[in-house]
């Protein structure tokens, strides 16, 4: 954490596994396939507080991870959990969203009072919730 502290000029404050066994990388497939057997394992989990994983993404040691892309992860996953709406591809904060569709049109229409543009029966937008 230090050196990626120095390094990157950033204070990380989320958990870290130091794994120099590869135990833990290699009971829950955290290795890539074409990962050398000294490169870092760089796997993410995002974790619900129900504490089920609801992402993983592992990277190549040859490949940046995106943070951006991570953050939009955890937005979108919160919203989903919080308002029954789906983030889609690429979508950003203050973008529509799709609207659940197990939700009837009649629970969507209550449940999102700034409307809803449908598409197609199983597509539906709405503007973000608060």
């Amino acid at each position: 954490v230090k050196d990626i502290n120095e390094t990157q000029q950033c204070t990380v404050n989320f958990p870290i596994i130091a794994d120099h066994s590869h135990k833990i990388a290699s009971l829950y497939g955290m290795i890539h396939p074409d990962a050398s057997a000294t490169f870092t394992v760089r796997s993410l989990f995002i974790i619900s507080p129900s504490k089920e994983v609801k992402l993983k993404i592992t990277y190549p040691a040859s490949l940046g991870r995106n943070f951006v892309e991570i953050l939009r992860a955890i937005d979108g996953l919160q919203l989903s959990a919080e308002h029954a709406v789906v983030a889609p591809a690429n979508w950003k904060q203050g973008e529509d969203l799709i609207v659940a569709p197990q939700l009837s049109d009649e629970v969507a229409k209550l449940r999102f009072p700034k409307g809803i543009k449908q598409i197609r029966p199983y597509l539906r937008y709405t503007p973000q919730p608060e």
